[in-house]
C-alpha cells in the first residue's frame, strides 16, 4: 500500500520540475496562463517584458515567476545590453541567459491549448475558470501535454548520423529497424526539441497573403531526428532546448526596432544551432508536441519586416550549409564566435547589417559569460570572470 502511495506521489510530481525553465516574450497581460495552469503552474516562468518599461504586465495569482523589461535588461547587461533585441520577440533570449535551469521551454503569448466552447478571440481569459476547459487532443483522445512531451524529446537521444524509417526509435512502441547499423542504435545527446502548431500555420507574408483561410489540423504522431548536414526553419513559438548543451548558440539576433529585418530571429537562432550541433555532435529533434496556435499576424505587417530576409534567406541558406567549424572549437562559445568571424567575412558583402549582426554575436557571448562564468570562476562586478 505505501508503495502504490509513493508510486503515486512520484507520478504526479512533473517531470524537470527544479530543471526547467518556462521563458514567455510579451508586452499583454499573461492571462492566457490560466489555460496552461494546469502544466506550468509547477515550473518557475521567466517573462521577458518588451516594449514600454513602465506599462505593468499582470501575471495571473498562484505562478511563480521572475519579470525583466528593458529598464532591467539595461541595468544588468550595460552596454552589452545592445545585443538584445527591442519591439521584438528575439527579446526573449534575454531570459535564456538569466535563467540558471538547464532546461527551457519557451512559448509565444499566443499558444492556447483548446477549450469548450470553442475559441473565441473576445474571451475572457482570467474568467477560464468558469467555463469547460480541456487541453487539446491527440488522435486517441488523450490530452497532450506539450511540456511532457518535450522533456521526453530531451531526455532521449537522437539520432543525427542514420535516419530510422520509424521514426524516434526510443518512443514506446518504436525501435530500430532492419538495416540500421548497430554501431550508432545509442544515438547523440538531443539539444534541442522543436514542436509545432495547430490551426494558424507559421508561414512567410506571402504565403499567408496567398492562404488567408489555409489552417493547419493535421496531427502527425511523429517526432525525428533532422539529419546531420541538414538546415531547417526553427519556429521559436514552441521550442525547448538543453540549456547545458546549446545554450550559448540561442541568439535570437539583432530584430525589430531599428533593424532592416524582423521574423528571422528565431530561424537565424535555428541555423547557428544546427551548424553547431552538427559539429558538436548533438541531436536537433521536430514534430511532437503540437499547440494550438490562435492568432494569425497582420500578412503586410509581416511583408514589411520580412522584406529584406526574403531576398537574404537566399544568401543565408547557402551560406550556412557550406559552414565549416575548427576542431579547435569544441564548446558551444567558440563555435559561436567562429560563426561570427564567418558571418562577417562572407555575409557583410551582402548587407552592412550582417557586421552589426556579427558584432552582437560576439557581445551576446561576452554578455551570456559575464551571468554564466564558466565553473570555478567568478563574476566581477564589470562581469569580467575571474579564477578563484
Amino acid at each position: 500500500m505505501a508503495s502504490s502511495a509513493a508510486a503515486a506521489a512520484q507520478a504526479a510530481t512533473p517531470l524537470l520540475k527544479d530543471e526547467l525553465d518556462i521563458v514567455i516574450p510579451t508586452i499583454r497581460n499573461l492571462d492566457f496562463l490560466e489555460m496552461w495552469r494546469p502544466f506550468f503552474q509547477p515550473y518557475h516562468l521567466i517573462i521577458v517584458q518588451d516594449g514600454d518599461p513602465k506599462k505593468t504586465i499582470r501575471v495571473p495569482e498562484g505562478f511563480d515567476y521572475e519579470l525583466y523589461n528593458r529598464d532591467d535588461i539595461n541595468r544588468i547587461l550595460g552596454p552589452r545590453a545592445s545585443c538584445i533585441s527591442f519591439k521584438d520577440s528575439a527579446c526573449r533570449c534575454f531570459g535564456y541567459m538569466v535563467s540558471k535551469k538547464k532546461y527551457i521551454y519557451t512559448i509565444d503569448d499566443d499558444c492556447f491549448v483548446s477549450f469548450f466552447p470553442p475559441f473565441h478571440p473576445s474571451i475572457n481569459f482570467a474568467s477560464v475558470r468558469s467555463v469547460s476547459v480541456k487541453v487539446a487532443k491527440d488522435p486517441s483522445g488523450k490530452d497532450i501535454n506539450a511540456l511532457e512531451q518535450h522533456i521526453k524529446n530531451l531526455l532521449s537521444p537522437s539520432t543525427p548520423y542514420f535516419f530510422n524509417t520509424l521514426y524516434d526509435p526510443y518512443r514506446d512502441g518504436a525501435d530500430f529497424v532492419r538495416g540500421y547499423p548497430f554501431s550508432l542504435r545509442e544515438g547523440a545527446p538531443t539539444a534541442v526539441s522543436h514542436g509545432l502548431w495547430l490551426n494558424i500555420p507559421d508561414y512567410d507574408a506571402p504565403t499567408q497573403l496567398v492562404k488567408p483561410l489555409e489552417r493547419n489540423s493535421r496531427y502527425v504522431d511523429a517526432v525525428m531526428t533532422i539529419p546531420k548536414g541538414t538546415l531547417f526553419p526553427m519556429c521559436g513559438m514552441n521550442l525547448a532546448f538543453d540549456r547545458d548543451l546549446i545554450g550559448p548558440a540561442m541568439y535570437f539576433g539583432l530584430m525589430g526596432d531599428g533593424q532592416p529585418i524582423g521574423r528571422y530571429d528565431d530561424m537565424w537562432a535555428g541555423w547557428c544551432t544546427k551548424v553547431i550541433t552538427d559539429h558538436l555532435g548533438l541531436g536537433v529533434k521536430t514534430g511532437l508536441p503540437y499547440i494550438w496556435h490562435s492568432k494569425a499576424s497582420n500578412p503586410f505587417v509581416n511583408l514589411k519586416k520580412e522584406y529584406n530576409g526574403i531576398f537574404w534567406q537566399e544568401e543565408l541558406i547557402p551560406f550556412f550549409q557550406s559552414a565549416s567549424l575548427p576542431k579547435e572549437a569544441d564548446t558551444v562559445q567558440k563555435c559561436y564566435l567562429e560563426l561570427a568571424k564567418q558571418v562577417r567575412a562572407k555575409l557583410g558583402k551582402v548587407d552592412g547589417y550582417f557586421n552589426k549582426l556579427a558584432d552582437s554575436m560576439v557581445t551576446w557571448i561576452e554578455a551570456w559569460d559575464q551571468l554564466n562564468p564558466p565553473k570555478g570562476a567568478v563574476a566581477t562586478a564589470n562581469g569580467t570572470a575571474k579564477s578563484k
